[in-house]
């Protein structure tokens, strides 16, 4: 077998005999460990919010875009703007598709090549424009997000741009740029966050210059009509002719859609994202030369992770949209509902729900556009940043949706068809919070993500710690890294007592939102404290205290939320002063608004039910109230399995893959 497949010195760490449906809770840390990118080369904020590092000047003043970014990517939002202006979402969410004449008109803009450098036929955007453009689409219909979000940000480009050789950019990404649609494929019908479960192989062949490709994978968004898909698979550990050893573990591939072998076998539907073109795809023995793999074999889920680090910026993009749109609905009809002689918006039980929506809209806005900025300049890390935006915004974005429609009462339960048929304004208040509520789950669900960011965020407790965090290790092992820990937490404790928090002249450049960093900056070190005491208390036990650990996520995410929104509001008094004092407005009325979630959950860190809830919940599982149960009837029962069978094979179902081109 030629080097074409795999150089063995070159080789990814992945042990791949560890990788399967047999795989352990171990296999399963060590796989996830080994992909991990475990330097931090770059300063992170985020990272010293956890660690009880305010460094404020890592995030303001606020990172100022080059001006030619800012005028191109201007002139390319007024082109959308009047497109957009052509669609209709009510024709997407009522036939279930995008029509092929709204896909051509896109790719005639660029579209597809927002992301994509201009040397390669792409419009280079920056992260901040792709992600107005995103909102602005997805303001016409979340599926149109959907669609362009899963092609640039984790589908062919993004990854071909970053670890892709000079020969696969120039081939891949002008046809992706001109409209090839493209979509990532990674999830199974059993393995989803946990990719060391895999099952799908890519085999090298005897030929030596490609690997044969078989497996199933689940909820392939674009893959109905994608021309190129990235499909993750598992490369077997394997000999070649010359005797040379080669390790395999899970790689990327860039696969086209038209080869033999390939079935869409069914278009998945959902509650939301009606015009989603999501799919369960089948490989049989799909032959795919050895020069279409990404990077290194064993690579592929580090090429996963790292298209992910700012990829997940799609998804704030288009909460940061829907927010805007939410204020704009309550505004309008709580102004217009007259209830006991006042609008409704004046009683104060939906006044709450109008400021917590406008000051989460304003805090939405920051936390995306500082993101962006900071990884459109590249000079600081932003991959937990980055996290907690996607976790945060996918959250807020979802409690705003549901407060509209309890502001529209029946009106907001009602569909957009229905109002317009009695003759009322068409506001598909409903068909938001459904197509929100998949954002959630989306690029790494809210639980995974928090798991995820207490990793990176606690990493510096877990080297300086070493053993102590280990379950494996002795106790000889143990008392030898406690004194090795006692070096790093003599130095970094002291350090967590006093601050900038507690200096009331502190942030006086920022007038009255000076107070809210001070209370950030303490928090900070309140947060960094709790988090030495845990590991403390829990030492190798504290990856299964998630509870806890998501509590110390969802406080550095308001932390983070909180300082954007200040540093919005003072760039925004420099830049654009008859919006500063409204600006400034809203910065301290989510500032205040988070301060008191906050509160909570330092004080739910401690007092919770959650070792109680361990236990019941296993009894539940146990069937112990299985009692509890009777009375109902469950229809679903008889129509299939939990999980339907992913084993490799022919398929015998049509292929209902389909080119808008």
């Amino acid at each position: 077998m030629s080097s074409a497949i795999e150089d063995p010195a070159t080789a990814g760490p992945a042990a791949t005999e560890h990788i399967g449906h047999n795989a352990t809770a171990a296999d399963a840390r060590a796989v996830a460990e080994a992909a991990r990118d475990t330097s931090w080369d770059r300063p992170s904020f985020a990272k010293g919010l956890y660690l009880g590092n305010f460094d404020l000047a890592l995030i303001h003043p606020w990172p100022e875009a080059p001006a030619d970014d800012v005028e191109r990517g201007e002139a390319f939002m007024a082109k959308l703007t009047v497109l957009c202006g052509s669609m209709s979402g009510r024709t997407i969410e009522r036939d279930a598709r995008i029509p092929d004449d709204y896909l051509k008109a896109l790719a005639e803009l660029g579209v597809f090549g927002m992301k994509i450098p201009r040397d390669y036929g792409g419009l280079g955007l920056s992260l901040v424009y792709y992600g107005r453009a995103l909102g602005l689409l997805g303001s016409v219909h979340p599926s149109l997000g959907a669609l362009l979000s899963a092609h640039q940000s984790i589908g062919v480009p993004e990854p071909v741009k970053v670890f892709g050789t000079p020969a696969q950019k120039k081939e891949y990404l002008p046809r992706c740029a001109a409209g090839a649609i493209t979509a990532f494929l990674l999830t199974e019908p059993d393995v989803g966050s946990d990719p060391a479960r895999m099952g799908s192989t890519a085999v090298p062949a005897s030929d030596g210059e490609s690997y044969v490709l078989d497996g199933v994978k689940l909820w392939t968004t674009n893959g109905v009509i994608a021309e190129l898909v990235v499909v993750m698979a598992l490369v077997p550990p394997c000999t070649d002719a010359a005797g040379t050893a080669h390790k395999g573990g899970i790689s990327a591939f860039v696969v086209e859609m038209d080869s033999p072998g390939i079935t869409v076998e069914n278009r998945n539907a959902f509650m939301g994202l009606r015009g989603i073109e999501n799919g369960l795809t089948r490989f049989h023995q799909v032959r795919v030369p050895a020069a279409n793999r990404l990077g290194r074999e064993g690579q592929g889920l580090k090429i996963a992770l790292t298209t992910l680090n700012t990829g997940r910026l799609a998804l704030p993009a288009l909460c940061v949209a829907s927010g805007r749109w939410s204020l704009k609905i309550a505004r309008e009809w709580s102004n217009a509902r007259t209830q006991w002689g006042r609008p409704v918006g004046q009683h104060e039980a939906v006044g709450k729900k109008i400021a917590f929506i406008a000051a989460s809209t304003f805090a939405l806005d920051a936390v995306f556009e500082l993101t962006a900025e900071m990884a459109d300049a590249g000079q600081k890390d932003i991959r937990i940043e980055a996290a907690l935006a996607k976790l945060w915004a996918t959250e807020i974005s979802c409690r705003i949706a549901d407060e509209l429609v309890q502001i529209r009462g029946g009106r907001g339960f009602e569909t957009a068809d229905s109002l317009e048929a009695r003759g009322e304004r068409a506001v598909p208040a409903e068909q938001q919070l459904r197509d929100l509520r998949i954002n959630r789950i989306f690029e790494g669900s809210s639980e995974i993500m928090k798991l995820l960011i207490a990793r990176e965020a606690v990493d510096a407790h877990l080297a300086a710690a070493g053993d102590l965090a280990s379950a494996e290790a002795s106790l000889q092992d143990k008392a030898r890294a406690a004194v090795g820990a006692s070096g790093f937490y003599a130095k970094w404790l002291p350090r967590l007592v006093a601050g900038a928090g507690l200096d009331p002249r502190s942030y006086g450049d920022f007038g009255r939102l000076a107070k809210q960093l001070r209370f950030v900056e303490r928090s900070s070190r309140r947060l960094a404290r709790q988090t030495f005491y845990g590991m403390g208390r829990w030492q190798a036990q504290l990856e299964h205290k998630q509870a806890f650990l998501g509590r110390i996520v969802d406080i550095g995410a308001e932390l983070f939320a909180m300082a954007a929104c200040c540093s919005r509001a003072e760039m925004l008094l420099r830049t654009t002063p008859e919006h500063a004092a409204s600006a400034y407005e809203l910065a301290e009325a989510y500032c205040e608004q988070a301060r008191v979630r906050v509160d909570e959950y330092f004080d739910q860190l401690w007092r919770n039910t959650d070792d109680a809830d361990r236990v019941l919940s296993r009894k539940v599982l146990a069937g112990d109230y299985e009692w509890l149960e009777a009375g109902v009837l469950d229809q679903s029962e008889g129509t299939g399995p939990w999980i339907a069978d992913a084993a490799p094979r022919a398929s015998v179902k049509e292929n209902l893959h389909r080119k808008y081109r």
